[in-house]
């Protein structure tokens, strides 16, 4: 109809191109995951707060309690640094 014939086995072609794209994909986001502290495993932790102290043994609040206490710190640190660059960015 167009005038284009292709040969067979071009289609390969295309999968291999398309599994390339997918693979650079994942690592960059997996590169980007590991920058910005995405596999954090006491992540869970950040659900509870005081009032589910009688849900968990000792030990998992006292983890839980320095989860949140680091978590907040980190917090306040990541808006200090973003606040920093938006000003260094307007000067």
């Amino acid at each position: 109809m167009f005038g284009i014939e292709l040969q067979d086995g071009w289609t390969i072609y295309i999968w291999l191109m398309s599994g390339a794209a997918i693979l650079v994909g994942v690592v960059f986001g997996i590169r980007w995951a590991a920058r910005n502290e995405q596999f954090d495993e006491d992540i869970k932790y950040l659900v509870f707060d005081e009032h589910d102290k009688d849900k968990m043994s000792p030990e998992e609040f006292k983890k839980s309690q320095e989860v949140n206490t680091y978590q907040e710190k980190r917090r306040k640190e990541v808006i200090a640094e973003r606040e920093a660059a938006a000003r260094a960015e307007e000067q």
